[in-house]
């Protein structure tokens, strides 16, 4: 059973309140946990420097900006759904003084608006989830890559198949984000059935439980103040909740940081 909200992400899903909050949480220009350091666990082994990048759901830019000042990749094209969000990430690039080597592609679901062989890597952090037909994109992401090119992604995947639990459907119901989950398991074989070669997936649910729970006594202390003085009361005690609940089904395994990591044959 597909959750109520198993549908593409649409523009405006990441509201102003929305994004100021996990920007506290997980800091300046992210809307996804770990920062910087969960970006260099994800490139080990993997660099970008000199690399032709493609970002797939670059959101606010911050991960860009860091491929390219961080890592040394030498262009990224960000994309997104989202308009207002890219609007801001050009703003953020503008003032990094980046523009000439990152740049933002508003896109509409569906292929990839690349030529063939276009890029040296595609990469996305905690995107893919929101999009509905991985095989799809996977073959997309295969096709817009030059022979040799790597894919390299975090994503929020899922333990197991078959129906969601009642705990699971009820997170669904309180984070109102489309969710479309895939397996490490079921990503690895769409990653093969799109033609790559060297797959690799790593579970991360160990690596974030701990920060999960961080996050919770965070925003149920020190920082609920000012998370009501952002949104009210009202909705504070909806985001606590929210959280609690997205620590509950990581700590059931159900909701499982993944790494994907993949190449196209040279």
């Amino acid at each position: 059973m597909e959750p109520a909200a198993g549908r593409p992400s649409e523009p405006g899903e990441y509201d102003e309140a929305l994004q100021a909050l996990l920007q506290l949480i997980w800091g300046d220009g992210f809307l996804s946990p770990g920062g910087a350091e969960e970006i260099r666990e994800l490139l080990a082994g993997n660099p970008v420097r000199g690399c032709d990048v493609l970002d797939i759901g670059s959101a606010l830019g911050a991960v860009d900006r860091l491929l390219v000042e961080e890592h040394g990749a030498k262009s990224v094209v960000g994309i997104d759904v989202d308009p207002v969000m890219l609007r801001k990430m050009d703003q953020r690039i503008a003032a990094a003084g980046l523009a000439d080597r990152i740049r933002s592609v508003c896109i509409e679901p569906g292929p990839l608006p690349f030529a063939d062989a276009s890029f040296d890597v595609v990469f996305s952090k905690d995107s893919i989830v929101q999009i509905p037909d991985k095989p799809a994109l996977f073959a997309e992401v295969h096709r817009v890559l030059r022979p040799g090119g790597r894919f390299i992604a975090s994503d929020w995947l899922r333990g197991g198949s078959g129906d969601y639990s009642p705990e699971m459907i009820e997170y669904f119901r309180l984070e109102g984000i489309a969710y479309n989950m895939a397996s490490l398991a079921d990503s690895a074989v769409a990653l093969q059935s799109a033609g790559f070669v060297r797959i690799e997936v790593t579970d991360r649910n160990a690596w974030y439980l701990p920060l999960a729970r961080r996050e919770l006594e965070s925003i149920s202390g020190p920082l609920r103040p000012l998370i009501v003085e952002r949104i009210g009361e009202d909705k504070a005690e909806h985001f606590v909740a929210n959280w609690r609940q997205l620590v509950l089904v990581v700590e059931r395994g159900e909701l499982r940081p993944g790494h994907l990591r993949a190449t196209k044959a040279a």
